[in-house]
C-alpha cells in the first residue's frame, strides 16, 4: 500500500506531501486542483511505461506543466502586504513525483534540456531517479539511483555497482535499468506500477463501443474506455465474485438485474429492469446506466490492482446511484487501495463514513493547491 504520494512544481502543485491510507477521497471546488493531482498521479506511473517524456508532451511540455507561480512565498504575499512577484531562483526548475510504500519508495525529477544539445528542446530531461527501502530515503537504505546518464546499484556487500552509464536523458530506469539478476528491487517496482488502473472517461455517448456487441474474451480487467463490458461483467461472473455483483445491480436498480447476450461471438450487456416487459439493450440504457455499469465491472475486477484511482466517477449519475456508488466503492477499497477525486458532496460523505477513510479537501492560496488539517508525512527529494 502506498503511504505518501508527493508532487513539486507540477501546475498548482507547488510542494503537496499527503498521507494515504486504504480508501482516499479527494476534493474541493472546480479549479482548486482535483484534476492536477490525479494528472500527477497518473503521470508517475507512466514512468514505468516509459510514457513520462510523451506523456508531458501531450500535455503541451515541461514548461506547459511546471508550476507557474513564485519560487516561495514571502510573508508580505502571503498577508497581502506585498504583491505576489517572482523572486531570486535558489533551486534549478524542476518537476518532482515520488511516492513511498511499505517497502518501497521512488522518485524521479525532471529538468530543461541544455540548450543545442537536440531540436527536441522541449522533451524534459530525467535528471535523477532513486529507487530506496521503506517508506523514509537515507543514503544507507537507497537500493539503486540515476545521476544523468549514470545508473548505480547497491550490490549484496553494500558496494554500488554500475549498471548503466550512457542512460539517455529521456529514457527511464524503470524501463533500461530492470534485470531481474541485477536490478531486482526497480522490476518489481516497475511491475507494481504498471499495475495501477485508472478510469476517469468511460464513453456513453450514442457511438460508444460500450453500446455495441463486441467480440468477447476472457476479461479480467476492464479496459480504460470500457469498450469490452460485457466481456468484463461475464467474466465477474464464471471466476469473480457473483454475489457482491448481483448486490451491486440490487443496491442501484431494486428489481433489477443483467444479463449478456452472445450473438455470434459478439458479447453485448442487456438489463432488465423492473416494471418493464422486456430487456434493455445497452444501446438503450441511459448515459448514467451504463456508466454505473461500467464501474460495476471495473470495481468489482477479479484481477484486483494494487491501486485503483478514479476521477470524478459521479458523472452522469443520477444522484440516487451515488449512495449505492460509495458502497461499490467501499467494497472495492477491500481488496484494493483506492483513490477517488470528486466535488460530489453526497458521494464524499459517505466515503467518508467508512472506517479507512481519508478525505483531502483541496483548496486554492494565492494560486497555489494546499490542504487544511493534514499532517503532512516526512519526505525528502533527492539531490540532482
Amino acid at each position: 500500500m502506498l503511504l505518501t504520494i508527493a508532487v513539486s512544481g507540477y501546475r498548482s502543485l507547488r510542494e503537496l506531501i499527503l498521507p494515504l491510507t486504504r480508501l482516499n477521497v479527494v476534493t474541493g471546488p472546480n479549479g482548486s486542483g482535483k484534476s492536477s493531482l490525479y494528472r500527477s498521479i497518473r503521470l508517475l506511473a507512466s514512468a514505468a511505461q516509459g510514457r513520462i517524456i510523451g506523456s508531458l508532451a501531450n500535455e503541451g511540455g515541461l514548461s506547459s506543466t511546471l508550476w507557474a507561480g513564485p519560487e516561495s512565498f514571502s510573508k508580505g504575499m502571503k498577508s497581502g502586504d506585498v504583491p505576489v512577484q517572482g523572486t531570486v531562483r535558489r533551486e534549478r526548475v524542476s518537476l518532482k513525483l515520488g511516492f513511498a510504500s511499505e517497502d518501497f519508495g521512488y522518485a524521479i525529477d525532471l529538468g530543461l534540456p541544455q540548450p543545442g544539445r537536440s531540436e527536441f528542446n522541449r522533451d524534459p530531461e530525467i535528471k535523477t531517479e532513486t529507487v530506496w527501502a521503506g517508506e523514509m530515503i537515507r543514503r544507507s537504505n537507497v537500493l539503486a539511483e540515476r545521476r544523468g546518464p549514470l545508473v548505480t546499484v547497491t550490490g549484496d556487500k553494500g558496494n554500488r555497482d554500475v549498471v548503466l552509464s550512457n542512460l539517455p536523458p529521456y529514457d527511464s530506469m524503470m524501463m533500461q535499468a530492470s534485470d531481474p539478476r541485477g536490478a531486482p528491487e526497480i522490476l518489481e517496482l516497475r511491475e507494481r506500477m504498471r499495475g495501477w488502473r485508472f478510469y476517469d472517461h468511460f464513453r456513453t455517448d450514442s457511438e460508444a463501443p460500450a453500446r455495441k456487441g463486441q467480440v468477447g474474451t476472457r476479461t479480467q480487467v476492464l479496459a480504460s474506455d470500457g469498450a469490452d463490458v460485457a466481456a468484463a461483467l461475464q467474466t465477474i461472473r464464471e471466476i469473480g465474485d457473483v454475489t457482491a455483483l448481483d448486490q451491486a445491480i440490487q443496491d442501484a436498480f431494486p428489481g433489477g438485474s443483467v444479463d449478456i447476450r452472445i450473438s455470434d461471438g459478439l458479447f453485448e450487456v442487456v438489463m432488465h429492469q423492473h416494471g418493464l416487459l422486456r430487456a434493455l439493450r445497452s444501446g438503450e440504457l441511459s448515459d448514467g446506466t451504463l456508466r454505473y455499469l461500467l464501474l460495476v465491472a471495473a470495481l468489482l475486477s477479479p484481477r484486483p490492482p494494487s491501486l485503483l484511482v478514479l476521477n470524478e466517477p459521479e458523472t452522469s449519475l443520477h444522484p440516487e446511484l451515488l449512495k449505492p456508488l460509495a458502497r461499490l466503492i467501499a467494497k472495492a477499497s477491500e481488496r484494493s487501495q483506492v483513490i477517488v477525486v470528486s466535488h460530489a458532496q453526497v458521494l464524499v460523505d459517505e466515503l467518508s463514513q467508512q472506517p479507512d477513510a481519508s478525505v483531502f479537501a483541496l483548496r486554492k492560496e494565492l494560486g497555489e493547491t494546499v490542504v487544511d488539517d493534514v499532517d503532512a508525512p516526512a519526505w525528502t527529494w533527492p539531490k540532482r
